[in-house]
């Protein structure tokens, strides 16, 4: 049985179940940069060894002008955490409300932070037979049950379906008008940043983006995510976290990360080329159904009768290859799973092993 908060990524107690080391596992079900962290992280990571015998700098004031560089932004606009997962769990005790909205499928962190914080959770289904594609006037109507919190994933995951900023914009009005705070989610947004909502945020005191440095920069073991608001909103946030939430060498890889915009380019250069190939060479299997995605992975539904993600992963991981099977997911079942798009060679492994399995 799938439990409701489940991630994926979990290739530590899955090679330990297995009796592997983890390097033997190819891990698909983690949306994680193929080509790793940048060059000059490892280089800066053990320069600054010896900061890790004093205190990190509280408030992460370093890292946070690089960011506001980086996005060309004040820096009284950034809140840094551990994780865009402290944040999502801080923001449901930090500003008043009882009632809130996730648009679905989702990340399940969501709905565990508000829970924990004594919330009621509803769902916004997107359909499949519709590419997840979100609908405004359908959501105008959902947000005049009530709502004091909305929780939206741009792109979506595990979806992978970029709503265009326009639209985006769309949204915002529609949460200014009902009076609802808008959690709009930015963690794979750096795969096409071009229609990131940054700016339109930073003038709404009842907006707040998250943005992550796990997915697009390689570095998910260090936990490190950011906040853009209003600089009102993130000095409300900021005031409710635990103290030096952001260790000394997360900073660091912060840092050094940014400053490479060659690895960035190249970055999104391999991701959009490998991805279409990916979605094409999936497509040609018989039996699946690829949805049109605009980040590191695909959201890939099976249409064989009686195999299932579940029957699939476990096939795979015989194989030493870990998908995602997401039918936890809010609004999916077991027909869909997720795999993240990693190096050539090694999508070409799994697209063996899928066209064997499914023959």
């Amino acid at each position: 049985m799938a439990i409701a908060h489940e991630h994926g990524g979990n290739v530590f107690a899955v090679a330990r179940n297995l009796g592997l080391a983890p390097e033997r596992i190819i891990d698909f079900s983690a949306s994680i940069n193929p080509l790793g962290m940048a060059p000059g992280v490892r280089e800066a990571l053990t320069a600054s060894l010896d900061r890790l015998l004093h205190y990190p700098d509280k408030g992460a004031a370093e890292l946070k002008q690089a960011l506001a560089a980086y996005h060309g932004v004040d820096s009284s606009s950034i809140a840094v955490a551990n994780g865009s997962t402290e944040l999502i769990h801080l923001l449901p005790r930090t500003f008043p409300g009882r009632k809130a909205l996730v648009v679905a499928p989702a990340f399940a962190e969501y709905a565990l932070a508000l829970e924990r914080a004594g919330w009621q959770v509803d769902y916004f289904l997107l359909a499949p037979d519709d590419d997840f594609v979100l609908r405004l006037p359908e959501l105008a109507h959902a947000l005049g049950a009530g709502y004091d919190m909305l929780f939206l994933c741009n792109p979506g995951n595990p979806a992978g379906n970029l709503l265009p900023q326009r639209e985006v914009a769309g949204v915002i009005d529609l949460c200014r008008e009902s009076g609802t705070f808008l959690v709009l989610d930015e963690a794979f947004i750096d795969f096409c940043e071009e229609e990131s909502a940054k700016h339109l945020v930073l003038g709404n005191p009842r907006a707040v983006l998250l943005r992550s440095m796990t997915k697009f920069f390689g570095i998910p073991g260090l936990r490190l995510g950011y906040a853009i608001a209003a600089a009102e909103t993130v000095a409300q946030i900021v005031a409710q976290q635990d103290p030096w939430s952001v260790n000394t060498a997360a900073q660091v890889a912060g840092i050094a990360s940014l400053a490479d915009a060659e690895y960035c380019r190249r970055t999104r250069s391999y991701v959009d080329g490998e991805r279409v190939r990916l979605a094409a060479a999936l497509a040609d299997i018989p039996g699946l159904r690829v949805f049109p995605g605009r980040a590191n992975y695909l959201l890939v539904r099976i249409l064989r009768e009686g195999v299932t993600a579940g029957v699939l992963r476990k096939a795979l991981l015989a194989k030493g290859m870990l998908i995602r099977d997401c039918s936890n997911f809010q609004g999916l079942d077991q027909s869909f799973f997720r795999v993240a798009v990693r190096l050539k060679e090694e999508n070409d492994l799994l697209l063996r092993a899928l066209a064997a399995e499914l023959a």
